[in-house]
C-alpha cells in the first residue's frame, strides 16, 4: 500500500580556490587479502569495553524501538535504485569514547570501510553499508542533566544543560529534562530519533523550531572521535572550526560523535495542537479552501507559537497536524476562530477540526498521553514507557521510491501563485508544507542562533518544508509501483518548488539523487565545511552518500 510522507551553480559558490575534496581511502573487503586476520579482529575485541560482535541479518519489525535493539536493522529498509538496508560483518558495540577510538584506528589501520549507527533513522541510508566495520553506539545512554554548565576552556557564564550519551533517544531526553526538571530541550518530534546523530549534527528541527531554533544551535559541547583516533572537544573555545561544522555539517562525517552537551530552556506553560481532515466536494471548493488556509497562516499562525504541518491530497482533503507551544486553550481557540468562520461559510467542505492546549509537562508523560489520547501513540509492550505516534509508525521498515523537499521562502506566503501551486500539486501526488522546518516568522533570538550553525541559511528566512514523498510498506521492491510514485511525486513536487528555484533543501530529509546536492543541502557554507573536513580527514576515514567531501 502507498502512502506519502511528511519535504549562481556550485563552481561559482565555492570559487577555484577552494581545497580539493578528501583523497578516496583504499578500502578492503573480506573477499581482499587486506581483510583482517581473525587474530587481528580478536585483538580489537579484547580492546574494547564493549563488544565485538558478528550479527546476522537484521530483524524485521513495526517497532522502532525493537529495531533499534539489532545492530544491523534500520528505520528505513532502503531506496529504490539507491540502497538496501545491509548487514555488516563486524559491530563494535560501543561502550563509551575508548571503544570508538579504538574502532577507528583499526579501520584506518587495515582500510576497512567504516559505518556509523545510532537510531538508523536515515532516509539516505548512511547508517548502513556492505563490508564495514559498524560503529554501534546504541549502549551510550547515560544522560545527565546540570543546572550550571560552562564548556571545557570557556570563560562564560554558566547555563542549564542536558549531556547526553550518543545513544541516547529523544525520548530518554525530553522525560529527563521536562519531566523531571521540568524544562525544554529543542529535539526532534519523533520520539526514537537519536539526539546526537545525523538529527542534531544535520541541523535538527522540532515542532516548535520557530520558537527555539535548530535543535544545532542548542549545541553546547560534544565529544567526538575524529580521522586520527583522538577523543576531542569541541566548543566555541576548543576546536571552534569543528564545533561549527558539527552544528549542522552532516553526521557521519566530521567524525563520530560520542556525547553531547545541549542548553535547555524554560519550559512554556503550555503545548496545544490543531488537528483533524477537511474534505471538499469539489475542486473549486478545494481551490478555495487551500486559498484561505494559506491567507489564514499568514495572519494568524505566523509567529513563534506554531509549528508541524499540513498536507494537500488527491481526494481533495486537507490534512491538519498543527501544534503550539505557550497559548492557553482561550488563545489557540482564538488564533483558529477566523479559519473556523470561514469553514462555516462553505457548504461544499465536510469539517473534522479539533483544537485543544494542554499543560507542557504532560506532552512526554507516556500514561497521560495513554489516557487522553490512546490513538495518537503505540507503546512498546516490553517497555510501556517508550512510545512513538501514530503519525511517525508508517514509516517504519518503509522501503523509499521518492522523497524531495525544498525550502519556501517566508515572502511566498503573499505571493498569490503559491495556492495554485498547492492546488496542481494535489493532483499528482499528496504534498507537505512541515511550518517547524523553518524559521521565518519565529522568535528574533532563536534565529540569531541559528544563523551561528552551518545550516543552510535557506532555512533560517524559510516559512516551511515542502517535502511530497512516497514508499512502500514492507522492505521489498515494486519496480512499477516505484516507477510510477517517483513520477508523480517530482510532478506534485515541481510546480510548488518552482516558486523558489534557488532556495536550498534539508539535507536530513532531502533527495538521494539530488544532483546540487552541495548547493541544495549547505549553500554558502559548504566552502567553508569542506575546508574543515579537509583538515581533520584528509584521506576521508568517514564517507557518506551525500556528505560534505563526498564528490
Amino acid at each position: 500500500m502507498m502512502r506519502v510522507v511528511m519535504w549562481a551553480a556550485l563552481a561559482a559558490a565555492c570559487g577555484s580556490s577552494q581545497p580539493a575534496p578528501p583523497s578516496k581511502p583504499v578500502v578492503c573487503s573480506p573477499s581482499d587479502p587486506c581483510w583482517p586476520a581473525a587474530s587481528e579482529w580478536d585483538g580489537l575485541a579484547h580492546q574494547l569495553a564493549g563488544q565485538l560482535l558478528r550479527p546476522g541479518a537484521p530483524v524485521a519489525s513495526t517497532n522502532p524501538f525493537t529495531l533499534q535493539d539489532d545492530p544491523e536493522a534500520t528505520q528505513s529498509a532502503g531506496w529504490i535504485d539507491a540502497w538496501t538496508s545491509t548487514a555488516s560483518p563486524y559491530v563494535v558495540a560501543a561502550a563509551n569514547a575508548n571503544d570508538v577510538a579504538a574502532a577507528v584506528r583499526f579501520a584506518t589501520a587495515h582500510h576497512v570501510k567504516l559505518a556509523i549507527k545510532g537510531t538508523g533513522h536515515d532516509y539516505l541510508g548512511r547508517s548502513n553499508a556492505a563490508d564495514t566495520l559498524l560503529i554501534w553506539t546504541h549502549q551510550m545512554r547515560a544522560i545527565e542533566v546540570v543546572d550550571a554548565f560552562v564548556p571545557h576552556g570557556c570563560a562564560v557564564p554558566p547555563v542549564p544543560a542536558i549531556s547526553a550519551g550518543a545513544g541516547t533517544r529523544w525520548i530518554e531526553a525530553y522525560r529527563a529534562v521536562t519531566g523531571e526538571h521540568a524544562r525544554y530541550v529543542q529535539g526532534g518530534g519523533c520520539t526514537s530519533v537519536g539526539v546526537a546523530g545525523g538529527f542534531l549534527q544535520g541541523g535538527g528541527f522540532g515542532s516548535w523550531s520557530k520558537e527555539f531554533g535548530v535543535a544545532a544551535a542548542g549545541l553546547l559541547e560534544a565529544e567526538v572521535v575524529t580521522a586520527d583516533g583522538k577523543i576531542r572537544i569541541a566548543n566555541a573555545c576548543s576546536e571552534p572550526d569543528l564545533y561549527w561544522a558539527l552544528r549542522g555539517g552532516g553526521g557521519g562525517t566530521f567524525g563520530v560523535v560520542t556525547r553531547v552537551t545541549l542548553a535547555t530552556y524554560p519550559l512554556p506553560s503550555t503545548f496545544g495542537v490543531a488537528h483533524g481532515r477537511i474534505v471538499a466536494k469539489s475542486d473549486a471548493a478545494y481551490r478555495r479552501l487551500i486559498e484561505h488556509f494559506v491567507a489564514f497562516y499568514r495572519e494568524h499562525l505566523d509567529n513563534e507559537h506554531w509549528g508541524e504541518s499540513i498536507q494537500v491530497r488527491a481526494d481533495n482533503a486537507m490534512r491538519i497536524s498543527m501544534s503550539s507551544q505557550g497559548l492557553s486553550q482561550a488563545e489557540v481557540d482564538a488564533a483558529w476562530q477566523p479559519f473556523r468562520d470561514y469553514l462555516k461559510t462553505e457548504p461544499e467542505l465536510a469539517v473534522e477540526l479539533e483544537v485543544s492546549a494542554f499543560p507542557a509537562t504532560a506532552m512526554w508523560n507516556t500514561e497521560v498521553l495513554a489516557k487522553v489520547a490512546p490513538e495518537a501513540i503505540h507503546r512498546d509492550p516490553a517497555h510501556p514507557e517508550l512510545y512513538w505516534w501514530s503519525g511517525d509508525g508508517d514509516q517504519v521498515g518503509a522501503y523509499w521510491y521518492a522523497y524531495r523537499s525544498r525550502w519556501l521562502p517566508r515572502a511566498l506566503l503573499a505571493d498569490p501563485r503559491l495556492p495554485g501551486a498547492l492546488f496542481e500539486a494535489s493532483r499528482h501526488w499528496s504534498a507537505e508544507l512541515h511550518f517547524n522546518k523553518g524559521l521565518g516568522g519565529g522568535n528574533p533570538d532563536a534565529i540569531a542562533r541559528s544563523r551561528t550553525t552551518a545550516v543552510n541559511p535557506s532555512a533560517i528566512d524559510a516559512t516551511a518544508l515542502l517535502i511530497v514523498g512516497a514508499f512502500r510498506e514492507s522492505p521489498t521492491e515494486d519496480r512499477a509501483a516505484g516507477e510510477r510514485a517517483r513520477a508523480a511525486v517530482t510532478a506534485a513536487f515541481e510546480p510548488v518548488a518552482a516558486l523558489a528555484p534557488d532556495a536550498g533543501s534539508y539535507a536530513n530529509e532531502g533527495d538521494y539523487f539530488e544532483a546540487e546536492w552541495q548547493r541544495r543541502f549547505w549553500g554558502v557554507n559548504y566552502p567553508r565545511l569542506l575546508a574543515i573536513k579537509h583538515a581533520y580527514d584528509p584521506t576521508n576515514v568517514f564517507s557518506c552518500h551525500h556528505c560534505v567531501g563526498s564528490e
